[in-house]
């Protein structure tokens, strides 16, 4: 099943999604739908409510070259582990909100992803547990300043302007991960095409390598990398990242003032 997080008047809740629907329901904090998702109140339509995140992550891990043409594509080797970095939570914005391009970068790229969503405590679980601690999966845009990225060290800057994790439209909490495919599209122009399946590392693996590393806790996300195809963006565009069986998240572009 499909859960968002909307903004109804001065509520913040969790709700179903039912085609052009959506449904309160009475869970208020992730570890609940972990156990239950109980439907409660009356169908409110999309125009009745602010997309927000699906979740408030207190952290983004982020996964570097994990899809194996991705790496062919930047000419490096297939990592024998799965390489990390973090966006902050600040990064985060939802469906429909606007990408900022900063003034310190002249070259912004997209990159469509697999979001896997933690729904409980995490730490050191084997890939065979994992699928325990997800919540379920989302669509997530790792925005980058291609420029600062390859002019730094290591990643933070470039990762990590305001604005530069989208991340909705919301959660699937039913899907096999493995077999998605991914599509990237710019003013409706398909820049990215992919499939999970071409992952180095899959989610599960994913989830289990971070937990050794780190607690993972509720509404935490983890990127998992974008398949070939990365490209920059403009102010004026429209950006949307697909995948199947979860949907499309949408984001504009606009120059820093």
């Amino acid at each position: 099943m499909k859960v968002g997080r909307f903004k109804h008047g001065e509520e913040t809740l969790f709700a179903l999604i039912k085609g052009k629907e959506i449904i309160p329901i009475k869970e208020k904090r992730i570890s609940e739908l972990m156990e239950s998702i109980t439907p409660e109140g009356e169908p409110l339509s999309f125009r009745d409510v602010k997309f927000l995140s699906p979740t408030r992550p207190t952290k983004i891990v982020a996964v570097g070259l994990n899809y194996k043409a991705h790496a062919e594509e930047m000419g490096k080797p297939l990592p024998e582990e799965p390489l990390l970095f973090m966006k902050p939570s600040t990064a985060v914005i939802s469906n429909k909100m606007k990408i900022v391009k900063p003034r310190m970068s002249q070259r912004v790229d997209y990159e469509g992803e697999l979001a896997v969503v933690i729904g409980r405590k995490c730490k050191k679980v084997s890939p065979e547990e994992a699928p325990d601690y997800i919540l379920g999966y989302s669509c997530f845009n790792d925005v980058t300043a291609r420029d600062l990225q390859q002019k730094d060290v290591q990643y933070t800057r470039a990762k990590s302007f305001d604005t530069f994790a989208p991340y909705g439209p919301w959660i699937n909490t039913d899907i096999d991960p493995i077999g998605l495919k991914i599509t990237t599209r710019v003013n409706g122009e398909v820049k990215q095409e992919g499939n999970t399946e071409d992952m180095i590392f899959s989610p599960f693996e994913l989830v289990s390598f971070i937990s050794q590393i780190m607690t993972l806790l509720p509404g935490d996300v983890i990127a998992t990398g974008t398949p070939p195809g990365v490209g920059p963006l403009y102010a004026g565009d429209r950006v949307e990242i697909e995948i199947e069986g979860i949907g499309t998240l949408i984001n504009y572009v606009v120059d820093e003032e």
